[in-house]
This record gives C-alpha cells, structure tokens and sequence, in this order.
C-alpha cells in the first residue's frame, strides 16, 4: 500500500512539471509571436535581409476650417550602389536627361564605392518612372552577349518634401521645414515634436545592387504627424496681409503687421506682417525676413499705451471721464521738456478729450495722479513685461523696467506710451482686455490638433486674468470712441453703420544700430462693435517715410480690414446711439446747462 502512494505522489509531481514546462512554454510562445514579434522580426530582418526606413509624412498645418497652409506630398529619392555600376560614363550620358542634371553631376553620384549614394533627392514620381522605364526598356533591346553593357544600380526610396500651397500668406506664422525634414521657423519649429512623423522600416532581398520587385515586406508601419489646426481664418488673412503690404508700400515703411483677435477667446483670426517670404523656396531668403514681427520685435507704443494709463486713473477712482485739466502745450519734468505733437494754447480738456486729441502733456498729469507702484502694477497687470503666452517661437516679454531703476523722467515718458517696449502681440492683447470688460485672455494661434486616426482634440481654454473692473471697461470705450470721431485723431478708421472705438499710436521709433531714436511707429488698434465687442485688429507700421501719424496711416488698413471681418463673420450693427462725452471744458458745462435746463422743463411740466 505504502509503495501505491508513493508511486501515485510521483506521478502527481512528475505531472505538475511538466504542466509547469508546458506553461513556461506556452508563455515563452506568446512573448515571441505576439508581444515581441515585431521586435524580433526586426532582428531576423537585420540578420537575413537588408532593411531601409519608411519616410513618414508630416502632419498639416491648416487654417480653421481645414484648408492646408502646410503638408507633405510624396517624392522620390533617387538613389544607386555605386559598386554595381562598371561604366559610369555611359550611364551618366543615359541618366543625366532624365534627372535634368548634367552628365558630370550624375557621374560625380554614382562614382565610388559606396553602396548607398543619393544621385537626385526629392524628385518627382514622373522621374522615377520614366527613369526606370527607360532603363528597362534598354536592358531589355540589349543582346546577350553586350550584358555588361547593362544600366544597373539605380533604385528608389519613397520620401516627402513640405508644400505650403498659400505661398507667403502665413509664412512669418506657419514658418517652414528645413532640408533635413525638421521645422525651422514658426509653427513648423515650436510645435515640430508633434508635426514630426514616426518613420517606419521595411526589409528587403538585393539583386545586382538594386531591390529585387516583390521582396519588400514591411517590418513596422510608419506612422503620420499630428495635424495642427489653426485659428487662422485663410479669407481674413488673405484680406489682411493685402492690406498690410499696400499700406507698407505706399508709405515706404520698413515693416508692417496686423493681428485679428477674438478678445472673449484669444483666437487670433488673422496674423499678417509685410514684407515676407515664400517657404517655398528659402534658399535666398534672409534671416531677418524669416522672424515673426508680431512677437519677436520690440517697439515704444507710444499713444496707444496712453490707455493704460487712463485705465489705471479710473481704476483708483482718480479721474471720470468728464474730469477737466489745464493741458498746456509742453512741460518741464527732472529738467526735460516734454510737449504735444502740434502747439497749442493752453487748453482745458477732459480726460475723454485728452484721449481723444492724445496729448502727451495731459497724459503726464494724469498719470501724476498715480504713484510710480501703481503705474507700474496696471502696466504689468496688462501683460507689459512678460510673454503674452501665445506659444509662437521666439517670443519676446518686451521691456517695463523696475520702478527702482526709474529715474525723475520715467514716469511721465511712461505715462504717454515712451520708455518701455511691446510686442504687437503684447499691445493687441492689451485692448482685447478692455475689449473684454476688463479680463485679459492670453492669445493663440492654436485651435486643436488631430492624430493620426483623425481624432481631432481642441485646445484646452486660454489662462484669464481680470485686470480692471468692467465698469472701468465700459468707460474705457465709449471714451475711445471720441477718437475714431470727426474731433479725434483717426476719423479714417470710422465704419459706416458700425460703434468704432480705438487709439492711434505715433511713437519715436529707437534704432538699435545708432542707440538712438529715428523715426517712428504708426498705429492703431481698435475694436468694433464698440458697445459689445466682437474683434480687435491692431495696425503696426515701422519706419514710414514722409507721413508718419498712426491716425492716417494704420486708421484706413484697420477699416478695411475690420470690415470685411464684421461683413464675414455676419455682424450686424448694435443699432445702439453713440454716447456723446464732452471733451472740452466749454461742451461741458454746454451739457451741464442743457442737462439742467431739461431737468427744469421736467419739473415744470409736472407741476402743470
């Protein structure tokens, strides 16, 4: 009995190990054919056959609505092994009209001892066949005794070169591919990690140097870029950078840019600059040209910064819109003298008016109504001093220096838009706060992505930040209103049937080459509806020649602009009136007495 139970326990421990081999094989079965099958069909492939990268596409750039402002169209790499080729001078003669190079170029490629040498990159699929046709065509008409008089060595890989089928319409933003396939400026740099195919591999058998035709099998897929999908809108931005680049002509100007947003969004529906270049074709293009205006140069915005100023008065509860100031035509502070464009008499302005006419020397005593600290917290509340967060390479903070490096001068040059430096993303980004009932939304170029399954992911919401209250907004612009009036400083920015609010800028422009100040920047950026505003567009021109004010040269390009962009996007006018606000002491107290007068022939009707 004893010798039974024995023998059944060494059966049931002979059973489990095997079971357990069994397991261990089934397990180890599984990790190879299916967990590590490609893994170790890469090695087998290395080992027996001779392998090559599958180029992968990258992703599109494209505008809001899908249309391509980048993408990836098939080429041929046109490539030989050298060591396969024993008369190289014939075959050059034979190869060179079909590549359109000359026959010394096409021998210089095929001569030596390499096995892989590029002879013509990123050719046309037409090439490749009528190359490869002919070749074959001639092998085949040869007789048998003249086989070494065979063109052999010749074969292809697939590849893609970048397109950017709207030319120069977006190319400071979209930016371009280097010849290495990686992104160099714009949108094609800072976002390449993701634009970036993952390549793919595919093995090979090889006859007489070439791919033998059927051997091919594809080891690992490739796998496409992510697609970026912009808030550019292309029919804005066409209408845009059409306008820019007139304006930048006539005046003769060294530059220029225009910038759309949706101030409740941060969306950016238009982003023009002039001159610019054609990502098509790089080679001659200077470095300078390739950057992006609107967030990598810096300038003084002069007048349009007066609004912060005011902003922050009215904020603190130091001014209204109506407060009267003597406004003499030039000052002296910390021993400068600082003055208005044109001379005047002393004048007695609201602060609405001093808007309106922008006069430096108002600004300046406004702005001595707030401490150095407090200036200083509105500008940098604003976004002055530090990047606008719209991702786009290279962006510059521009520059708001401490107050302890202020001297007796800084604050009233600071006060009337001197003495720190923006970005044209940093200044439209400014108003779109007013715009927005004081909450300052960081812009983007950035609407959302789709993968490579076509799973499209919008951007996450932009950061906020309420900078000054909505009442303060409010006042804001229905004073900027007055500008944009027959009385302001920019009447050609006016839109028939439409609230227009706004600010002109005409700043001394610093020229880095001589560390001095020569000529000047023109500007404008406003809004519209200016009751309830649905776009900010801002004007920039650099360096204009003869006229230089901001009402007259960027005030038109912001009309025409803004215009087609209400007409297209459907928005009707408020229908709602203009708010008159007296700009002078006189049409003050005119309205004081008419408001006083009807209050009177209210009281009296009552009585009756």
């Amino acid at each position: 009995m004893g010798n039974l139970n024995l023998a059944a326990s060494r059966i049931r421990i002979l059973t489990m190990l095997v079971f357990i081999c069994f397991l261990l094989f089934a397990v180890r079965l599984i990790q190879i054919q299916a967990i590590q099958a490609s893994d170790y069909r890469s090695k087998a492939a290395n080992e027996m056959e001779s392998t090559r990268a599958i180029p992968a596409a990258r992703g599109e750039i494209t505008d809001i609505n899908g249309i391509a402002f980048a993408r990836s169209v098939s080429a041929i790499n046109i490539v030989v092994d050298q060591t396969s080729i024993t008369d190289a001078p014939q075959t050059a003669n034979f190869a060179a009209p079909f590549l359109g190079m000359t026959v010394a170029q096409v021998q210089s490629a095929i001569t030596g001892s390499k096995r892989y040498a590029v002879v013509a990159r990123n050719a046309k699929p037409a090439v490749w066949r009528e190359l490869s046709g002919a070749i074959d065509s001639y092998n085949a008409g040869l007789e048998k005794e003249k086989f070494d008089k065979r063109i052999v060595g010749f074969f292809s890989e697939r590849n893609y070169i970048r397109e950017y089928p709207s030319g120069s319409l977006v190319s400071s933003l979209v930016g371009f591919v280097r010849q290495d396939g990686i992104g160099a400026t714009g949108i094609e740099s800072s976002m390449n990690s993701i634009i970036t195919g993952t390549d793919g591999r595919y093995s090979y058998a090889r006859g007489l140097g070439a791919e033998i035709p059927g051997s091919q099998n594809e080891i690992i897929a490739a796998k496409k870029g992510t697609t970026v999908r912009l808030t550019i809108d292309r029919d804005v931005q066409w209408v845009a950078a059409k306008a820019i680049q007139e304006a930048v002509s006539k005046a003769r100007a060294q530059s220029g840019t225009v910038i759309v947003m949706d101030p409740k969004t941060g969306h950016i529906l238009a982003h023009a600059t002039a001159p610019t270049f054609d990502p098509n074709n790089t080679k001659k293009v200077s470095a300078a040209l390739m950057r992006n205006p609107s967030v990598q140069d810096v300038y003084e915005p002069g007048s349009t910064g007066k609004v912060m100023t005011l902003a922050a008065a009215l904020e603190e509860k130091k001014i209204t819109p109506e407060t009267v100031l003597k406004v003499p035509y030039s000052l002296k502070r910390a021993g400068e003298t600082f003055s208005d464009h044109e001379r005047h008499p002393v004048q007695y302005l609201t602060t609405s008016g001093i808007l309106a006419v922008s006069s430096n020397t108002g600004t300046i005593k406004i702005g001595e109504m707030l401490a150095n600290d407090t200036l200083y917290g509105y500008l940098s509340k604003f976004g002055m001093g530090k990047s606008t967060g719209s991702g786009l390479p290279g962006e510059s903070g521009g520059i708001l220096r401490p107050v302890s490096d202020w001297t007796g001068t800084t604050a009233p040059t600071v006060a009337f838009g001197q003495g720190y430096a923006v970005t044209a993303m940093q200044a439209t980004s400014m108003f779109a706060t007013i715009a927005n009932n004081g909450v300052r939304v960081s812009p983007t170029v950035i609407a959302g992505t789709t993968d490579e399954s076509g799973r499209y992911t919008a951007s996450v919401p932009r950061t906020n930040e309420r900078v000054i209250s909505a009442e303060t907004a409010q006042q804001l612009r229905i004073m900027m209103e007055s500008v944009v009036s027959g009385q302001g400083t920019a009447p050609s920015a006016a839109i028939p049937g439409y609230r227009v609010a706004g600010k002109t800028g005409t700043a001394n422009r610093y020229n880095t080459n001589c560390g001095c100040y020569s000529g000047y920047t023109a500007s404008f950026i406003g809004f519209a509806p200016a009751d309830s505003p649905r776009y900010v567009i801002s004007v920039t021109i650099q360096d204009p020649k003869g006229a230089h004010f901001g009402g007259s040269l960027a005030g038109p390009v912001f009309k025409k602009v803004m215009t087609f962009v209400l007409q297209s996007e459907h928005v009707a006018p408020t229908g709602t009136k203009v708010m008159p606000v007296a700009l002078t002491q006189k049409e003050l107290l005119k309205k004081q007495s008419q408001t006083t007068e009807a209050k009177v022939s209210q009281a009296s009707a009552k009585k009756r």
